[in-house]
């Protein structure tokens, strides 16, 4: 098994994934209560920016309760996010679901 990484909640540093991924660790999805979530608005500070990331996919492994979200290209760009950059997690509040476009891409 994979070892615990302690939270003491938000907001919380981390370290954005060489896949542009950002990992939310078990004990701060047991301690916000959103188990169940499959979608969330996140808001994230890097380099000094507030950053709202809406609607955002929160993928799971089987075992595992932990959860990982893609930080979208056009925001990676937009704010120059790089992997390995780190970021604070200020708020993760799940939504129930989230609007589509015939494009796939969600609706802010």
């Amino acid at each position: 098994m994979g070892r615990e990484i302690n939270v003491g909640g938000l907001p919380y540093r981390t370290r954005v994934y060489i896949n542009n991924q950002v990992l939310l660790p078990s004990g701060l999805i047991r301690l916000l209560g959103i188990e169940d979530a499959l979608y969330a608005d996140i808001i994230i500070k890097h380099g000094g920016k507030v950053i709202e990331i809406r609607g955002v996919r929160l993928l799971r492994n089987r075992r595992a309760m932990s959860r990982q979200f893609t930080i979208p290209r056009e925001v990676r760009d937009r704010y120059g996010i790089r992997p390995l950059d780190e970021i604070e997690i200020v708020n993760v509040k799940p939504v129930s679901f989230v609007n589509i476009n015939e494009y796939g891409e969600t609706l802010s």
